[in-house]
């Protein structure tokens, strides 16, 4: 039935088929920031919290008695430290940004969204009644540019990320004061900036010192710097309780896994009670790209510029070869290839500058 459209892929070099990790490789390719993921003292603490219940699964949508106190908690804990007025917890980042998106922009509002922002946004777009704008990526002014030209009476909401996936650059500060000067809602995808960023490592709020107002909203995941899987909202408690009325992915799933939301909130503590530590540990291996590479990464993504898809293919089979688990990623995900590097506290510094000493080799040898 696809005979010729999976042909196609092959023939361009977009194929994909899903990768196994080598357990034993130096994994630079997966979002396990801070190696919890290998926490075994957080798994073991995550069993008992939920054994301690009687049951273990959530059985329903979080409006048809699937909300646990398992979720409340973990609520209640992100919304304390992250300073917004209320939570809802959801089932996949994936999940969350649809929902979020789909729900809020309703008919004659505007979304303005970054052009790069994540494939879930994206998707949301085509299923909202509003008007949907793109900006450049990360341009302050073509987004002021095309903010001043709707109608100043209808709903105005901004998506961006607070580190973007592909090119892992960080949010300017200058769009938060965007979203004020235009009274606009201001979506912030914190996916990759939770756990990695800012003084207490909680993202781009944290990083900017920006106090959480009645417009902002954030989004982040658990399956990145968290080490389990999930996703949460943080808003106003109106923003919040509109989601729960109106957003789809939280209406009509089944809630999110007790298990998940447990070992994420055991994730979120260790990362809060070793914070100084974790971030000296990141900034180390930022000096190490900075020696390699010549730039400083803003969070722990690091895209290397592949000049193609078969030389991306090519050097992350060989890097594999030599025991190093890296990303090649292609168009469309990306609009050139690129061999995408994640920084992990859990590598040791030594096997960065080795990984990169490879990459000039294969690149030029």
């Amino acid at each position: 039935m696809y005979e010729r459209e999976l042909a196609a892929l092959r023939r361009s070099g977009r194929f994909r088929e899903p990768i196994t990790a080598d357990p034993e490789a130096c994994d630079m390719a997966s979002n396990d920031y801070l190696g919890l993921a290998h926490k075994r003292k957080l798994l073991k603490h995550a069993c008992n919290k939920v054994a301690h219940y009687p049951y273990h699964g959530p059985k329903s949508s979080l409006f048809v008695g699937g909300y646990h106190p398992i979720h409340a908690e973990f609520e209640r804990a992100l919304c304390e430290a992250n300073g917004f007025e209320a939570g809802v917890v959801a089932g996949s980042g994936f999940l969350a940004n649809l929902g979020l998106i789909e729900a809020l922009v309703r008919r004659g509002d505007v979304l303005f969204i970054d052009e790069s922002y994540h494939a879930s946004g994206m998707a949301a777009t085509k299923l909202v009644q509003g008007q949907v704008v793109t900006f450049s990526h990360n341009d302050s002014d073509d987004l002021v540019t095309k903010l001043a030209e709707t109608d100043a009476k209808r709903r105005r909401i901004i998506a961006v990320e607070g580190i973007y996936s592909m090119e892992g650059d960080m949010v300017k500060r200058e769009f938060f004061e965007i979203a004020e000067w235009f009274d606009a809602l201001m979506i912030v995808d914190e996916a990759h900036s939770s756990g990695t960023v800012g003084p207490n490592l909680l993202g781009v709020f944290d990083y900017y010192g920006i106090t959480p107002k009645a417009h902002h909203i954030k989004m982040g995941t658990l399956g990145k710097a968290y080490g389990s899987y999930g996703a949460y909202i943080l808003g106003s408690e109106e923003v919040v309780s509109f989601l729960h009325n109106r957003a789809k992915p939280l209406i009509y799933a089944t809630a999110p896994s007790l298990f998940d939301i447990a070992l994420a909130h055991e994730g979120f503590g260790y990362i809060g009670a070793r914070k100084e530590k974790l971030t000296h540990k990141i900034e180390k291996r930022k000096d190490i790209v900075e020696e390699a590479l010549g730039f400083r990464p803003e969070g722990m993504i690091v895209p290397v510029p592949m000049p193609d898809i078969e030389t991306a293919l090519r050097i992350r089979d060989a890097l594999r070869v030599e025991g190093y688990e890296v990303g090649a990623i292609r168009p469309p995900t990306v609009p050139s290839p690129i061999l995408r590097v994640i920084l992990r506290t859990s590598i040791k510094p030594k096997a960065y500058r080795r990984l990169f000493a490879h990459i000039e080799e294969l690149m030029h040898g």
